[in-house]
């Protein structure tokens, strides 16, 4: 064990249970700040380092889904839920889900029409670092869920 990883990090190399971290945060940019740093912390802790593919793929994933939440799916007096999940088969999923109904986001068709505009690339990043992504009713509330999954290869 190297003595500058956490104990926690080389014992959990290969899990046998289903891993979930789940939190609801402030619909603002403060809130999905948050959300991205936990999503990476928690994914450190579960064996895939803070420099790893998985790990900067899923951060960067989870940065681009709370940011639209936090923009397009904001409701005044309500938060966005993020739901991280790892699973024995090598699965990273996450889930970010917000009470906006009417807002549902598209399968992005390519890169923004305007070269320099200063949004309009999140989708697009998501749909080409995750496996697959979507979006589900929210269960047991009003609102949608997006999600992105990505599968871990290698070792």
């Amino acid at each position: 064990m190297n003595p500058t990883t956490p104990p926690s990090v080389a014992i959990q190399h290969h899990p046998t249970t289903t891993r979930e971290f789940a939190m609801r945060f402030t619909s603002t940019p403060r809130g999905a700040r948050l959300a991205r740093r936990l999503v990476s912390h928690r994914l450190h802790e579960w064996g895939h380092p803070y420099d790893s593919t998985p790990n900067e793929t899923l951060t960067l994933v989870a940065a681009e889904l709370t940011a639209n939440a936090v923009v397009h799916g904001h409701v005044p007096g309500r938060d966005f839920h993020l739901r991280l999940t790892a699973t024995p088969a090598r699965l990273l999923r996450v889930e970010v889900s917000d009470t906006r109904t009417e807002r549902r986001p598209t399968r992005a068709a390519g890169p923004p029409v305007e070269v320099d505009a200063d949004s309009g690339r999140g989708l697009v990043l998501v749909d080409a670092l995750a496996t697959r992504w979507g979006v589900a009713p929210r269960p047991g509330a009003p609102g949608k869920t997006v999600w992105a999954e990505l599968t871990v290869t290698g070792p």
